[in-house]
């Protein structure tokens, strides 16, 4: 780049196109804060994601073996012992790491919104 050969278009897109598993966009995305994985959480690009295909589906083979595990701890256990603690979810790109997501409260109208499609006849309460 210092001598002229290349522009810093070129260099952009040459980074921009790095495989999701080499240092530089492991560095890039390791240095994102909890705002800006929230953010990628909810503008996410699946196809500009930071891991490739099959690191995804192997993320959720992990995580839906260890829930077996878990479950078949749970189920043949005989509840007198403590109970374990269910597992997280792997760290993904664009996720907050273990924060968990606040439900919203249902709220009267909410509520009285639900119960008028569910009973669109007026039944009583």
């Amino acid at each position: 780049m210092h001598r002229g050969v290349m522009s810093w278009r070129q260099v952009r897109v040459l980074i921009q196109h790095l495989p999701p598993e080499s240092a530089t966009m492991t560095g890039l995305r390791n240095a994102l804060t909890p705002e800006e994985y929230e953010e990628q959480a909810r503008n996410g690009k699946p196809e500009q994601a930071s891991w490739s295909v099959d690191q995804q589906l192997l993320a959720g083979i992990s995580d839906a073996v260890r829930d077996l595990q878990y479950i078949t701890v749970v189920a043949n256990s005989d509840g007198k012992g403590k109970k374990p603690k269910r597992p997280e979810p792997m760290r993904r790109p664009g996720v907050g790491a273990g924060v968990p997501k606040k439900r919203e409260q249902l709220t009267d109208q909410h509520a009285d919104f639900l119960f008028k499609m569910l009973n669109p006849d007026g039944g009583a309460a």
